[in-house]
């Protein structure tokens, strides 16, 4: 992002990053709950509009998105039931909305389900040519069944934290909860959800994030 501080830190509409995101979940009637994962020194926190909020739990981050996770699940253990339905959301995806979260919950039966849109680019596969990192087209992709992979994604306490545990003890370092879901032959359900719910990953994406919040929710 080129900035100097973490992305969730940044500003839109005059807010915190993470603040549109955190608004949008605890507005949301059928949440109890929200953990929040972060960095046990993170400096910015306590300046969110939510740091002192009760329905919050906080639990520290890991290395990587699956162990930071799997920490989150640890902080509901006496607080969650096994089968409760758990929701993971990207606090970088600050546009998502309440309609994508009823759509998401109309369908949902085990072992899960997350959001989803369909591919509609033509898709290329490609190989490094030399030392430079330069990339040429190997082959083109069938996108005929391909999907994006979005947030939230939903599954059982039980069951996602089971499949998390197992994945990190066989060395497999998932890059979302329905990829641990899979790896332990449990196939969840894609939800297509709508294209604005947009990851914040670049500087550009900030612009498009705050165009898409100035519109009707």
């Amino acid at each position: 992002m080129m900035a100097d501080r973490p992305k969730q830190y940044l500003l839109l509409q005059q807010r915190f990053l993470l603040d549109h995101t955190l608004e949008c979940m605890l507005s949301y009637p059928d949440f109890e709950q929200v953990v929040m994962v972060l960095s046990e020194d993170d400096p910015y926190w306590p300046q969110s509009d939510f740091a002192n909020d009760p329905r919050i739990l906080r639990a520290n981050g890991g290395a990587e998105r699956c162990h930071s996770v799997l920490n989150g699940l640890a902080a509901l253990d006496g607080v969650a039931a096994d089968d409760d339905w758990v929701v993971v959301h990207d606090v970088a995806r600050p546009c998502l909305r309440h309609s994508d979260l009823d759509k998401l919950f109309s369908v949902l039966v085990a072992p899960g389900a997350i959001l989803a849109t369909p591919t509609r680019d033509t898709m290329k596969r490609g190989v490094i040519v030399d030392s430079s990192g330069k990339v040429r087209i190997d082959h083109t992709v069938d996108r005929v069944q391909l999907w994006h992979a979005l947030t939230p994604q939903v599954f059982r306490y039980a069951e996602l934290r089971d499949a998390l545990t197992t994945c990190l003890a066989q060395g497999y370092e998932v890059t979302d909860e329905a990829s641990a879901m899979e790896y332990c032959q449990q196939f969840p359900l894609l939800v297509e959800g709508r294209a604005d719910n947009i990851k914040v990953t670049r500087p550009e994406d900030l612009a498009l994030a705050e165009l898409f919040l100035t519109q009707d929710r």
